[in-house]
């Protein structure tokens, strides 16, 4: 933490692209104005109450490390800064009820999938309940999830194996489009690879880890770290927070025993579309229509957090009758962030909208993302607005079957 604070020089590079700078026009909501706080509590001239809601506000996008000139790791300071600080915060009521909610449903699929029933049939009285109660049930699908869709544990692969990866299923992507996983399986094993799905894994760990709840985000990560195999080539996710999340295990089990087995694993682990990308991509053999557009939108923990940006549009153009465009402000973060646009509704709901006129601006006929809160939030802004414009996943227009 002390290095990231001692490398910033307080420039303001980081300010057009940070998105509660944006919305909210306040320095103590901007990057470098929240590494001055954390600097204070931690040299202990400052109460860490005074800091918590401006901490709180950041959407954890990394927009600001892409703009950094200095290479400040923002990421590395406010991710244990937060883990730091939880144990001695003193939350009120509500904010305990909300944030157990979150983390003891989130990310286990089966309680999550339970939750969206009960989210469902409370959906007409949330107009008399509690404020946090009825921002909640707002974030609710209107339609209720596909129906449960268990994996296999090995899919071999089409004709000669090139590779034997091990792919993360997730945990609310399983329960809101487990045809995305589907589309993963069958592109791979027609680009010659064998996708091994272990019985044994759990969510990656994010949703805790950037909420500061350290200790929970390691019990899952262990998980993880002894269900995939050692002789895989990779392993690869889908959803650009999980990648980004594994990423940190280095950080999040520094000074633990397995640190070294941690580092190792977020070492192997790779976005599908950059896979893809390094083994050689076969395109797709039927034709997903002649001239169309495809709007890209960077997920902020694949472009931000893991540098990827070309891979996804790499793949997108080397399919005949696709094009794809870039959208406005595309470092801006849509809102989402993990579980950031239901503890933050009104701020996540500004970036939402934003985000949406923007897109309908490309006047695209589909609009393509590697991230499910992305995709989530996108659908809903995009319909709120009238906007009938249908969101996918990279890998779905990758399969050729939508």
């Amino acid at each position: 933490m002390a290095r990231a604070i001692e490398a910033c020089v307080h420039c303001g590079f980081c300010l057009p692209t940070c998105p509660t700078y944006l919305t909210m026009g306040q320095e103590i909501d901007s990057p470098r104005g929240r590494i001055f706080l954390m600097k204070e509590v931690l040299e202990g001239r400052l109460d860490p109450s005074k800091a918590e809601p401006h901490i709180d506000n950041c959407l954890g996008c990394l927009a600001c490390v892409t703009a950094c000139p200095s290479g400040v790791k923002y990421g590395e300071l406010v991710t244990p800064y937060r883990a730091w600080s939880e144990p001695d915060r003193r939350r009120g009521v509500i904010d305990r009820i909300r944030r157990g909610i979150l983390l003891s449903t989130l990310p286990f699929p089966s309680r999550f999938r339970v939750s969206i029933a009960l989210g469902r049939m409370a959906r007409p009285i949330r107009g008399i309940l509690p404020g946090f109660l009825s921002g909640m049930l707002e974030m609710v699908p209107a339609d209720p999830p596909p129906p449960r869709d268990d994996l296999l544990e090995c899919y071999p692969a089409l004709g000669a194996r090139r590779a034997r990866v091990g792919l993360l299923a997730g945990c609310a992507q399983q329960v809101l489009s487990p045809a995305i996983n589907r589309s993963a399986i069958r592109v791979l094993n027609r680009n010659g690879i064998e996708v091994v799905v272990p019985r044994g894994q759990a969510c990656c760990g994010a949703l805790a880890l950037h909420t500061g709840a350290g200790e929970a985000a390691r019990t899952v990560a262990r998980r993880n770290l002894l269900a995939f195999p050692d002789d895989l080539d990779a392993v690869l996710t889908t959803a650009a927070g999980c990648g980004s999340g594994i990423h940190e295990y280095g950080l999040l089990f520094k000074g633990h025993p397995e640190e070294s087995r941690a580092r190792s694993f977020a070492a192997r682990t790779r976005d599908i579309c950059v896979f893809l990308e390094e083994v050689g991509f076969i395109p797709p053999p039927d034709p997903v229509g002649e001239n169309r557009i495809v709007a890209y939108h960077d997920a902020c923990h694949l472009a931000h957090a893991q540098g990827v940006r070309q891979a996804p549009r790499n793949l997108l153009r080397s399919i005949p009758g696709l094009q794809v465009r870039d959208i406005p402000e595309a470092d801006i973060c849509c809102g989402s962030a993990g579980s950031y646009n239901i503890e933050h509704p009104a701020t996540a709901g500004e970036l939402g909208r934003r985000k949406a006129r923007h897109l309908a601006g490309t006047r695209a006929d589909v609009v393509v993302t590697g991230n499910i809160g992305c995709l989530m939030q996108l659908r809903r802004h995009l319909l709120e607005s009238g906007t009938d414009l249908e969101v996918l996943h990279t890998v779905q227009l990758l399969d050729a079957r939508t």
